[in-house]
């Protein structure tokens, strides 16, 4: 696979016009170097496929399956149910560490639309599962599967340690269906306009641009408004061996919405750098794309 997604490369790169050649190469270095690599970008406005690499795949992707938690609470929010400031207690239950701010607050309740701003802005796995355990994993599969995405789920909780009962990863996904989830938040078009707008809002407060977006040159704790001709909303996956994100990148010449991820052996530091170092270059190109 990894020999066919390096011909897929430079096929594809030849049909963009040599646009993304340094992405490319740097995707096939890793996919011969053993890292399972897939990728996806498209143009926002004429939906034109601007690179793809083996992006049908279904990879694991770590926090990013969040969004879909996200779009069945903002979902909810339009209606009689569920007010954007219903109070929600931090359950112990779902105390888990890594991610987040909540954890390390006093405050132990806070309204759901600041519990969704958490999982926005610092991937918080505690507000993730305190909104899991709200609406259930049900109705996000359910929603997930109303939007006709077959090969995006998210999984689980977040666990701080899993067994042989639990999901053996907390989201998965084709770079294929999140390029398009992405696109179609862009365009206001996920369940209705005002579901796709809270959404993006809580997605453009993401303080993590360590990955594809770290070539966008953005303030990662300020970036809401327009910075050199550039607005971004993301999201990112990290968990061992995992590295993945996706987002919307419009700039003075052109939007883009893109999905990227890598699976690999995380035993050692080099290999991780290089995964990190080869993202960052797929966001240059997509830079250069757009400004």
């Amino acid at each position: 696979m990894q020999q066919r997604a390096r011909r897929r490369a430079r096929h594809r790169a030849s049909e963009s016009g040599e646009s993304f050649a340094r992405g490319f190469k740097a995707l096939g270095f890793l996919a011969r170097n053993g890292v399972q690599v897939s990728g996806r970008a498209i143009d926002l406005a004429s939906g034109r496929e601007l690179f793809s690499v083996d992006d049908y795949v279904v990879m694991p992707t770590a926090s990013i399956g969040k969004v879909l938690l996200l779009v069945e609470v903002a979902a909810r929010l339009r209606g009689p149910d569920m007010s954007a400031l219903s109070l929600l207690d931090r359950d112990v239950t779902g105390a888990v560490g890594d991610s987040g701010t909540w954890q390390h607050l006093q405050v132990p309740t806070l309204p759901i639309a600041d519990i969704a701003a958490l999982i926005g802005s610092t991937s918080d796995n505690l507000a993730t599962n305190v909104l899991v355990r709200t609406v259930g994993l049900d109705a996000v599969h359910a929603r997930t599967e109303q939007l006709g995405l077959k090969k995006l789920a998210l999984l689980d909780l977040v666990r701080d340690h899993r067994g042989p009962d639990d999901a053996p990863t907390l989201s998965v996904g084709s770079m294929k269906e999140l390029t398009w989830l992405f696109s179609e938040l862009a365009r206001g078009e996920v369940v209705d306009a005002e579901t796709s707008r809270r959404v993006v809002g809580w997605l453009s407060l993401n303080a993590d641009l360590s990955l594809v977006a770290s070539a966008f040159g953005l303030d990662p704790l300020a970036h809401l408004q327009s910075d050199h001709g550039l607005t971004l909303f993301n999201k990112t996956g990290s968990d061992a061996g995992v590295r993945a994100e996706a987002g919307v990148l419009r700039g003075p010449r052109a939007g883009v919405a893109y999905a990227v991820a890598a699976s690999f052996s995380d035993t050692d530091l080099p290999t991780r750098l290089a995964v990190i170092d080869g993202m960052r270059t797929i966001g240059a190109d997509l830079l250069e794309y757009v400004h």
